[in-house]
């Protein structure tokens, strides 16, 4: 029997057992201080103690600090915590809002400056109208609500960005630029990164001409962007206004329509990925924040992602076994955008004991780019906690594109931390963090495997 097939039983194993924990159960009647979410800081003992609250359906935050993991939830979690063995403490606390699902947010900003979903998209039709040599919409899919008819579904888009000569943009993928691919907001209350998304379209076209890296780039590479993955949940999130909903997932509720106060409807849809589903780091309770779904790849929002990726690059690796690697002269490259907890990933994000068969490139890219940020680098499991069907594992297992998920956060404690920070830390801090660390990234997706740990003289 392969070693994957024995790392996958064993975590299906784990998080069936997950299943029999105390859940964080659904409620149908409001509790004292319903209104109120509170911040956990959770010490753990065992490495395994990350996946047990996951599978218990616990809202563990992607960050981490030593030993300390933080999970979210009312005043009533810190009870189910000490219930299940743990000593948590409150860190935060701040009002929660109530999401309003019938209709997104009206206007084409909220929370400072935020985009909607509406404020986004006509951000790319006016840049691709404004820029017709540079850019150009795509609509690849549409969302969960938009596929049931309901009201308020959405259509999903990306941009292509690049100085267009013929044949440029088109959806094959023997395409003659290589192409780097950026995605933000596949967690819905991670609205940095959808911001952090537009802010490179801006950049790319209005310095097209005016700045030589950017020009170099924009005559030889096509940089594709979706700053929305998850518009439904988006739109979830905006319609809260200046007291954004901290919605994570999808807005599929045919697997219930009610939660109650710590749990939340959808599918995480950085776990449903069809590769290495349903091992470590999901949930198979409903309600639970990494709830993976009832299948791998079931949410359209991912089907139709997925698509577009193959319509966008070659599958070229090859091989079946999680050390097989990709060839060395493979180009492109994706990150996905998420928040908050300072670090740049690599596959693989299901095992940290597993290694792809191109970790030394992967992981001298991703040394790099956290030595820009001041992040830390690494596998999700040596840094934070193993999670299986992620968007970055089935890039790289399914395609051999060289995959990234880059978890943007405040690393100076400049009071930018948490999934909402001031709308005034965009351009004040991620920005000039991030802007560096997405030119080295795009600048390499025409030969990403042929950097190396050893020719960048990095230290893994």
């Amino acid at each position: 029997m392969s070693r994957r097939r024995l790392v996958l039983m064993a975590a299906g194993g784990l998080v069936l057992a997950g299943a029999a924990l105390p859940q964080v159960a659904p409620a149908d009647t409001p509790a004292p201080h319903a209104d109120t979410l509170v911040t956990y800081r959770v010490p753990i003992r065992h490495t395994q103690d990350a996946q047990t609250l996951i599978a218990a359906g616990f809202d563990v935050l992607e960050r981490r600090e030593g030993n300390d993991l933080f999970v979210l939830g009312d005043p009533t979690m810190a009870a189910s915590l000490r219930d299940i063995g743990f000593g948590p403490t409150a860190v935060k606390t701040q009002p929660r809002p109530t999401p309003d699902t019938a209709r997104p947010a009206v206007g084409a900003t909220y929370y400072g400056g935020y985009r909607t979903v509406d404020g986004s998209y006509a951000h790319l039709d006016q840049v691709a109208a404004q820029h017709p040599d540079l850019a150009t919409v795509v609509t690849y899919g549409q969302s969960w609500r938009k596929k049931q008819d309901s009201a308020g579904g959405r259509d999903l888009k990306a941009i292509c960005v690049t100085k267009m000569q013929p044949g440029d943009c088109a959806l094959v993928p023997n395409s003659s630029k290589p192409r780097f691919f950026l995605m933000g907001q596949i967690h819905a209350r991670e609205i940095t990164t959808g911001e952090v998304a537009l802010r490179w379209i801006d950049v790319l076209t209005s310095q097209y001409g005016k700045d030589a890296d950017i020009t170099k780039l924009m005559d030889t590479t096509e940089m594709w962007v979706v700053p929305i993955a998850n518009p439904d949940g988006a739109d979830m999130v905006a319609s809260g206004g200046d007291n954004p909903v901290l919605q994570r997932k999808n807005a599929n509720d045919s697997h219930g329509t009610v939660c109650g106060r710590n749990g939340q409807i959808g599918i995480d849809l950085n776990r449903n990925a069809g590769t290495h589903w349903g091992g470590l780091g999901t949930s198979r309770q409903p309600c639970g924040q990494e709830y993976l779904g009832p299948a791998a790849d079931s949410e359209p929002e991912n089907t139709a992602l997925e698509g577009l990726f193959r319509q966008l690059y070659p599958a070229v690796r090859t091989g079946t076994e999680d050390d097989d690697p990709a060839p060395a002269d493979a180009r492109g490259m994706m990150i996905s955008l998420h928040g908050d907890a300072n670090m740049v990933l690599l596959p693989w994000g299901f095992d940290h004991t597993a290694h792809t068969g191109s970790d030394s490139a992967l992981r001298a890219l991703a040394t790099e780019m956290g030595s820009i940020t001041g992040y830390k680098s690494g596998q999700a499991g040596e840094l934070l906690y193993d999670a299986s069907g992620g968007t970055d594992d089935w890039t790289f297992d399914k395609l051999g594109l060289a995959s990234f998920t880059i978890e943007v956060g405040d690393s100076d404690r400049r009071g930018c931390d948490g999934f909402t920070p001031p709308y005034s830390c965009q351009d004040s801090y991620f920005w000039p963090k991030m802007k560096p660390a997405l030119l080295y990234a795009a600048q390499h997706a025409a030969a990403p495997y042929q950097t190396t740990v050893a020719a960048k003289g990095i230290a893994q």
